[in-house]
Order: structure tokens, then C-alpha cells, then sequence
């Protein structure tokens, strides 16, 4: 009993950060339609900007740096190469950032070499005991984080004018313009959102209680672990985003301790299958109705 109440301890933490890039793919995907497969390069770019920043900041300075680097980057692509191409469809789009990413993730990786450096020193590798289960404090940590930031984007979401206009922008982006909402103002604040979610969740990937690797590779293929819990919660949903998550860290977790760890890789695919093939939009997706 204690092994599975680690397990689902583990694998809440783990679903908190996978929450936080799933909703990175649903914020950008609400405001613009497009699959921001560029996600995974977002990750890695915060990621290495902590890694050459952290001598010289420290690591709460150097994580600052990382995560206003994300935001800046995701804001710069949306600004000079997405916005530059509104009229493409949603399809071309999301091929160019595949494009985007592999540039990225490339040059970051011949960057760092051979070296693989962990990023969250401020508590790798100081698990403890509490009622016989063994507690990482990376997950608890991430938990704790992931809860603020959603709560605090739910908020914004529903009160703020940014979430009003998103939302309207969202259900209806021609009427919205007509209402006077600025729909480049809204969008390059979702990218912007999505790229500073992508920095705080690499704190927590490139540890040693995550993933048991430094930052990577690896890291990026993670990354993109969240868009299975994108999909499967729904990628017009915020809340189906949280949701995904959740599910798809506790599935790694359990698969990986009571099938085999390779399998838990694909576990999370099946499951996202599974779910489309009863509702093709996800558990808080939108269904789209037509009419003949």
C-alpha cells in the first residue's frame, strides 16, 4: 500500500509540471488556433539560459533569467515569424514551428556538449520520510508551485480584461475584433504566458528526482510528454489541461513501477488514444457541431 501511495504522490508531482506545459499548449492554441510544437524548444532555451547564468546569479537570479528568457523567446517567434504569416491556416503554422524547434533544440544541444547539468540545486537529492512513504522534494516543491501558477492563471483567466479578451477572442474572433479587442495584443500575451510556464517547468524536469538526467535531449522529449495531456484533457480547455496532466504523470508512474519502464513511455499514448477514440475532444474539449 505504501509503494502506491508513492507512486501516486510521484505521480502527482510529476503531473503538476506536465499541467504546467499542457497548459502552455492550450493558452496558444486558444488564442491562435495553431499547435505550438516549438514548445519543447521554449523548455530547453530557459533551461540553458539557468545553466550559463548561474555562476555568476545564483540559482534563484539565473532561474529569473531563465524564465523571462522563455517568455521573450516565445514572444519573439509569435511576433516575427507567426504574426508575419496570419493569413497561412493552423496547419501551416504549426509545420513552421516544428521547424523552429528543431533549430533551437539543436544549436542548444550542440551548446551544451556532452555536458548534462541539473538545474534544481536548490533541492535535488533530499527525499524524506513521512508515514513510510518516501517524499521527493522536487515533486512536492512542483506541486506546490504548479498550484500557485494555476491558480493564479485561472484567476487572470476569468477576472482580468487579458481573460476576457482571450476568451472572446477564443469563442469568436471576429466579433471580437469588431468589439475592439486587439487580437495581436491578446495572442503575443498567450505566447508570452506559455513561454514563461515552459521556463519554471524545466526547474523541475532537469533534476535528479524527475527525470534522473541533467538538462538535455531528453528534456526536450519530455517537454512534449504534455501534449498526450493537452490532447487527452481537451486543447481548448484550461481546465482539461490540469486535468491531462495529472493523469498522464500518475499513468508514467504506475506503468513504470508495475509493467516496466519502457513501457510507461507508451503507456501515456494509449491512454490518450483510448480517450479520443470515446471522445474525439478530449475529457473538456469542445465539440464542434456542424450543420448539414
Amino acid at each position: 500500500m505504501n509503494t502506491f501511495l508513492q507512486l501516486v504522490v510521484n505521480g502527482l508531482g510529476k503531473g503538476a509540471v506536465f499541467a504546467l506545459l499542457a497548459l502552455g499548449f492550450v493558452i496558444i492554441f486558444k488564442a491562435t488556433e495553431v499547435v505550438n510544437f516549438a514548445h519543447g524548444s521554449l523548455v530547453l532555451f530557459g533551461g540553458y539560459l539557468v545553466v550559463v547564468t548561474r555562476e555568476a546569479l545564483g540559482w534563484v537570479g539565473a532561474s529569473l533569467v531563465g524564465i523571462v528568457s522563455a517568455g521573450l523567446l516565445a514572444l519573439l517567434l509569435e511576433r516575427f515569424l507567426l504574426s508575419r504569416s496570419r493569413h497561412a491556416d493552423a496547419n501551416s503554422l504549426a509545420l513552421l514551428t516544428i521547424g523552429v524547434d528543431v533549430i533551437v533544440t539543436e544549436e542548444i544541444v550542440r551548446r551544451l556538449g556532452v555536458t548534462l547539468p541539473f538545474l534544481g540545486d536548490a533541492w535535488d537529492a533530499k527525499p524524506f520520510q513521512l508515514g513510510g512513504i518516501t517524499l521527493f522534494r522536487t515533486h512536492l516543491v512542483a506541486l506546490v508551485v504548479a498550484a500557485v501558477l494555476i491558480t493564479a492563471f485561472t484567476l487572470a483567466f476569468k477576472y482580468s480584461n487579458w481573460g476576457v479578451a482571450m476568451r472572446a477572442q477564443a469563442e469568436n474572433r471576429e466579433a471580437a475584433a469588431l468589439m475592439g479587442i486587439r487580437s495581436s495584443r491578446v495572442t503575443a500575451t498567450a505566447w508570452v504566458v506559455a513561454g514563461v510556464l515552459a521556463g519554471v517547468a524545466v526547474l523541475f524536469i532537469a533534476t535528479q528526482d524527475f527525470s534522473g538526467a541533467g538538462l538535455s535531449r531528453g528534456t526536450h522529449s519530455i517537454a512534449l510528454a504534455a501534449f498526450p495531456a493537452a490532447i487527452l484533457g481537451g486543447l481548448d480547455s484550461t481546465a482539461g489541461a490540469v486535468v491531462g496532466g495529472l493523469v498522464v504523470g500518475l499513468v508514467e508512474a504506475l506503468s513504470a513501477q508495475y509493467v516496466s519502464f519502457d513501457f510507461s513511455k507508451s503507456a501515456v499514448f494509449l491512454v490518450m488514444l483510448v480517450v479520443l477514440v470515446v471522445r474525439p475532444s478530449g475529457l473538456f474539449g469542445t465539440r464542434e457541431s456542424t450543420r448539414v
